[in-house]
Order: C-alpha cells, then structure tokens, then sequence
C-alpha cells in the first residue's frame, strides 16, 4: 500500500532520466544531420556576410571598370578610373552602411 501513496520527489535527478534525455538528443542531432536540417539564424549570418562581400567587391570593381572603359574612349587615362573608383568604393560603403542598420527579422 506505501507504493501508491505519494511521497516525497526524489531529491537528486533519476540517473535514468538524464542518460534518456542525452540520448533523446543525440539521436535528433543525428536525424538534423541527416535530413539535412541546418540553423536558419547561421544561414542567415552566412547570407548577410555574403551580401556585405559583394557589395563591396562590386562597387569597387563596377565603379573601376566604367572608369576604364570611359578613359579608354575618351583618352583621359587615368583620371576618369580613379574617379570612379572612389564612387564605387563610396557607394560600396554607403550600401553596406544601409545593410548594418536594418533591423533583423524576429
């Protein structure tokens, strides 16, 4: 009949009960692998990362090219490249500036 009563909890936590849990948890990260899962806050770190990159990479090799091509017409070698370069480079600054204050989506 005392093995129906209640009584008291355990003080300490049933040995049992943490290896399940650990285990329980290492079969899903096993399952997350294997089905593919991934962390949607680190691909969204990834892509932000990736953005940032290439707007710099394209500002400043947009902003050189149409320098070059405008000096090579023209013959104003090298002040237009240079010129233009620096806007780009402005510009690549100025998005990426726009990028870091946007709010992150919740």
């Amino acid at each position: 009949m005392t093995e129906n009563e209640p009584g008291q909890d355990p003080v300490g936590e049933d040995p049992r009960v943490a290896s399940l849990k650990e285990r329980i948890e290492q079969v899903e990260r096993t399952e997350r692998i294997r089905t593919g899962q991934r962390d949607e806050q680190a691909d969204a770190n990834t892509r932000l990362g990736n953005r940032v990159l290439a707007e710099l990479i394209g500002g400043i090799a947009g902003g050189a090219l149409v320098g070059w091509v405008l000096d090579h017409f023209l013959g104003t070698q090298p002040w237009l490249l240079l010129v233009f370069l620096f806007l780009g480079i402005i510009v690549a600054f100025r998005n990426i500036y726009r990028i870091s204050m946007q709010r992150p989506k919740e």
